[in-house]
């Protein structure tokens, strides 16, 4: 099985050629030169308004079909006209909400998680609107011996499940927890148990934001979002939010109030090629098993440091799962609790005055998982994060652990 080339794709991104560590991943990876290229090409030449006749306008045109098409290929959906773009992921789910509004009754039941607001606060908003009712799919303990080792189990998600339900949401990896739901088992098996109780309509809202970085389906770009709608949903449960003279019911341009940014559009056709690249099958198969198996050697040193009996002792608690497999990503959160408590604001604080090595604390906008940990911990203060992507290094990591031995001597 073919292994990445770090020094080529290093290489491919710009802002690593400084030698900055860039530890805080899952709140936005660096972006690629062929995107950048991308990008500058498309505002340089064909920066003008979608639907012009003349050549430019043709071109520009053109040029965005290219970005869906890629995102196309990203989600293996059956056409561009199941693919949306937008600023983030928050704001596409607003607009997807809106535009289910008058396809949701009064009763009906939204099950939504404790994961990142993105992918529960517009579905929350749309049941006070609807008079919908809220349940809540919680993490739990996977480990007596660490009250944080909270995971989500599809076993406690099925129980939810009843007559009313009409909308599910997952997130397929955690941003905090860095563990893989196994989102294919949990929908087939959702579906089942709703149709067997006799729900009329059950749609599934799949966050990908923190899982897009290391399995299959990526965006390495801009601060950009794409979203895959199945056409019979874009066609029977949304309505259209935009100007009503379009007549795109059946476009996921529906979704899009002012158009996605076309440069950025364009500049997602550039992460095929990029990924395709670092492997010699030019497979995105095969790419993302590369990836996958050089992530696995930056996660088992930083995870088995921080497993260290010493650093149990200390009172290092991992906040998920902590077995090094491949049911988990290099998306490492901790807390630092007991008698000699030290702040996840003071831990990174240490980084940040020796620079160099960029990691973060917080709650990273998954308020309620931190909110509801117990024993209580101060959601603000939050975790300290450490997420890596497949740019990182094994080097990096003993930097990073340089650093944590100096904080918890």
């Amino acid at each position: 099985m073919a292994s990445l080339d770090i020094d080529e794709v290093h290489a491919c991104f710009p802002s690593l050629q400084s030698g900055y560590i860039y530890a805080d991943n899952a709140g936005g990876s660096q972006t690629t030169q062929g995107v950048i290229n991308q990008i500058v090409d498309y505002l340089t030449n064909t920066n003008v308004q979608l639907g012009a006749d003349y050549f430019v306008g043709v071109l520009s045109n053109k040029r965005m079909d290219e970005g869906s098409f890629t995102a196309a290929e990203l989600f293996n959906a059956a056409s561009i006209d199941e693919v949306g773009f937008g600023p983030s992921l928050t704001m596409i789910l607003k607009n997807i909400a809106r535009a289910l509004e008058n396809d949701i009754q009064s009763g009906d039941e939204f099950i939504v998680s404790y994961e990142h607001g993105a992918n529960n606060g517009p579905w929350k908003h749309l049941a006070e609107r609807r008079n919908a009712v809220v349940k809540y799919w919680e993490p739990t303990p996977v480990s007596a011996e660490n009250p944080y080792s909270v995971a989500y189990k599809v076993e406690e998600l099925l129980p939810l499940i009843s007559s009313r339900t009409r909308l599910v949401t997952i997130t397929a990896c955690s941003n905090i927890l860095g563990l893989l739901v196994p989102v294919e088992e949990a929908v087939k098996a959702l579906r089942q148990h709703a149709k067997e109780l006799g729900a009329r309509k059950v749609e599934v809202s799949v966050d990908c934001v923190a899982y897009a970085p290391h399995r299959k389906m990526d965006v390495y770009g801009t601060h950009n979002a794409a979203v895959y709608v199945r056409s019979a949903a874009l066609q029977t449960s949304l309505t259209s939010i935009v100007h009503h003279f379009l007549k795109v019911d059946d476009k996921p341009y529906k979704l899009q109030p002012g158009g996605p940014g076309y440069e950025l559009v364009y500049g997602a056709m550039a992460i095929m090629p990029y990924l395709k690249s670092l492997t010699p099958e030019d497979d995105l198969k095969a790419s993302f098993n590369a990836i996958t198996n050089h992530e696995q050697t930056l996660l088992s040193p930083l995870l088995h440091f921080l497993m260290d009996a010493k650093q149990v002792d200390r009172g290092v608690r991992i906040v998920g799962r902590s077995k090094i497999n491949l049911s988990r990503v290099p998306t490492v959160s901790f807390v630092i609790v007991g008698q000699n408590v030290i702040k996840s604001k003071d831990v990174v604080g240490v980084f940040d005055k020796k620079g160099g090595i960029g990691i973060q604390y917080g709650h990273f906008y998954t308020y309620s998982l931190i909110n509801n940990l117990w024993p209580k911990l101060d959601v603000n203060d939050g975790v300290v994060r450490i997420s890596l992507v497949h740019y990182n290094t094994v080097k990096e990591v003993e930097k990073i652990l340089d650093i944590l031995r100096e904080v918890l001597a």
